[in-house]
């Protein structure tokens, strides 16, 4: 017996002492990432308070905030109703109730949540915090998976605003609509044979404590305490964003879109050049159909295809977001799965 109790009290501190240096891990990557955003919030609003007599500032650096700024107001309004959307799964919805709508069959559980994402109004950045608390909560990684790639892609607002760019036209909406469900399918499907546990970087025990611990508490207190979480998911969120946000708008910047534009000679080259260019635009979704609208002179309409399905199921700030809330072989696999997909499926059209 003395033996065995040695042995839990080993077994108890080896355990504390992972745990202790998993937050020190977190810790340390939480500081640097404050360092950064803070970095690129002194680069954005001291050259604007100084102004020009005090400080040199390139010609160029106008055009840089301006795009920086827009991309922020353009995507904040989504971040914050995904946060709030993430606290009330924090705090009101259990791991029984995931357990009774989640169907056992994988396929069955990923078609259901590409469906339900398609009918929820969310763009690719408000949904990475949903996503995040639904899989902490139970909900299997390629279910997460299906929701977090049609939710941004083919919601109702999308569908519209695609309609109306292409002058009342549904032929893109519905190709935009059936190729983006089908290759969100295939991806989500391969995800659950490549991933068996979550990915997460959290513990999904700070997750499962709080919907525990507040399950006899009035609604009053679980409504305050869901407001908590969606104050410190925004915080959590918005240093990620604003990193992603900088850097596409360094690269929107400096990197010329002509020179892009010329390398799209051939029907493989073009389809690459409008993903890239999806990717590093960062556009939100409600609004991409207007920009892939005005390259109809330029480039077939499978390349359009591709940027207006590439772009929100991934760019460069949801990119940097996912990588704030997923291991990185994860996110780089996901990286390779929606290129390659979206890429071979809109290219299969031209067959049609």
């Amino acid at each position: 017996m003395p033996i065995f109790y040695l042995g839990q009290a080993i077994k108890n501190q080896a355990t504390k002492e992972r745990g202790d240096s998993m937050q020190s891990r977190q810790k340390q990557s939480y500081n640097i990432s404050t360092v950064f955003v803070l970095g690129i919030l002194l680069i954005i609003l001291v050259p604007l308070f100084l102004g020009s007599k005090t400080l040199t500032i390139p010609n160029s650096f106008p055009q840089l905030n301006t795009i920086f700024l827009s991309i922020l107001i353009e995507a904040i309004p989504f971040v914050l109703i995904g946060v709030l959307i993430a606290g009330f799964i924090q705090i009101f919805i259990t791991e029984d109730h995931i357990r009774k709508w989640i169907p056992k069959n994988k396929f069955l559980a990923v078609v259901m949540s590409c469906v339900v994402g398609a009918a929820f109004p969310a763009c690719e950045c408000g949904i990475v915090p949903i996503v995040r608390r639904l899989i902490g909560k139970g909900v299997p990684l390629y279910a997460g998976v299906g929701f977090l790639l049609t939710g941004p892609l083919i919601n109702p607002i999308v569908i519209l605003s695609t309609y109306m760019a292409f002058g009342n036209d549904m032929e893109m909406a519905l190709l935009r609509m059936g190729v983006g469900f089908v290759a969100a399918l295939a991806i989500a499907l391969t995800v659950s044979i490549l991933f068996k546990s979550n990915q997460l970087k959290k513990s999904t025990g700070n997750f499962e404590s709080a919907t525990t611990g507040n399950k006899k508490q009035p609604f009053a207190a679980r409504l305050h305490e869901m407001l908590k979480h969606s104050i410190d998911e925004f915080f959590d969120m918005s240093k990620y964003l604003i990193a992603g946000a900088f850097v596409a708008a360094f690269l929107q910047t400096y990197v010329s879109t002509q020179s892009l534009l010329q390398l799209g000679s051939s029907q493989m080259q073009s389809t690459f050049v409008m993903m890239a260019l999806a990717f590093i635009l960062s556009l939100c979704s409600e609004a991409d159909a207007f920009i892939g609208a005005s390259f109809r002179n330029v480039f077939p309409t499978s390349s359009i295809l591709a940027f207006l399905i590439y772009g929100p199921m991934i760019d460069l700030k949801n990119t940097i977001m996912l990588l704030s809330v997923f291991k990185a072989k994860f996110v780089f696999v996901l990286f390779i799965l929606i290129t390659s997909i979206v890429f071979l499926f809109v290219n299969l059209t031209i067959l049609l």
